[in-house]
């Protein structure tokens, strides 16, 4: 007998339910997502890991209605995705979800505020300019804001992108491997600016990572294994998250080696 998924609770930014995501078809098939139940609590910095190939960017994708999944729900506050067409999907994803990603996507021809202000614009609307400012104090931009791209470092051009990814006031930032262009000192500055993003401004965070140093600025680390949530932590560091990794690592090829499995 199958237990119903649990109800999803107040306070939750993003919530999943019996999410499932295939790709294929008969032999061909892989299963990416197998039938997640998972809530990301508004107003809290999230991380979710796990080992290549274990749908963590399958997950944040179908969360943020980048993709569609095979079945089962996705809910962003107390909007049910499914229930959306394409353009009020569109709208949703440009009105309540900022988003962050290992390539800046910044356009080369425009100033660094010209690409922040870049949503806005498309959509027809002007920003707050008491809200701009707080943004661009934020990320430590004031200066910056005339510079092209190829005039700024790597860990500026991230900034510019967060900052971006603020300006339309979201309720959740998804962030896919934010650091993974960028040096340490210039990946710390951005995971600073991400824990900031929830302590100061209030948005809700969810990061794809596969970096325990960068998981040590969440709240809170959900990790991943063939497509499924197998542990959470709490308060994490980064000893704890590398040995959680190691012992969900350890368990997979005991597995693999029990059935005789390969893997990649």
């Amino acid at each position: 007998m199958s237990l119903a998924p649990p109800p999803v609770r107040a306070g939750v930014a993003v919530a999943a339910r019996g999410l499932r995501k295939e790709y294929g078809h008969a032999a061909a098939r892989v299963v990416a997502l197998d039938d997640v139940d998972v809530d990301f609590a508004a107003g809290a910095f999230h991380a979710v890991m796990g080992p290549s190939g274990s749908g963590k960017s399958t997950l944040m994708h179908c969360l943020a209605g980048l993709d569609s999944p095979t079945r089962g729900t996705v809910r962003i506050g107390d909007t049910d995705t499914a229930r959306l067409d394409d353009r009020r999907l569109t709208l949703l994803r440009r009105d309540r979800i900022g988003f962050v990603f290992q390539r800046f996507n910044l356009l080369p021809a425009l100033t660094a505020e010209e690409n922040i202000v870049l949503p806005l614009a498309i959509a027809g609307r002007r920003p707050e300019p008491a809200w701009l400012r707080r943004v661009v104090a934020a990320v430590g931009l004031a200066d910056r804001l005339r510079h092209r791209p190829g005039e700024l470092s790597g860990g500026q051009q991230q900034r510019v992108a967060l900052a971006r990814a603020l300006v339309t006031r979201p309720e959740v930032i998804f962030a896919d491997e934010p650091t993974g262009n960028l040096d340490s000192r210039s990946g710390a500055e951005v995971l600073r600016l991400l824990r900031e993003a929830v302590d100061t401004l209030g948005r809700t965070v969810v990061m794809v990572t596969h970096d325990p140093v960068a998981a040590a600025y969440a709240d809170r680390v959900v990790f991943l294994v063939d497509g499924r949530p197998v542990r959470e932590l709490a308060a994490p560091t980064a000893e704890r998250v590398r040995d959680t990794l190691a012992g969900l690592a350890s368990t997979t090829a005991s597995r693999d080696a029990g059935t005789g499995a390969v893997t990649a």
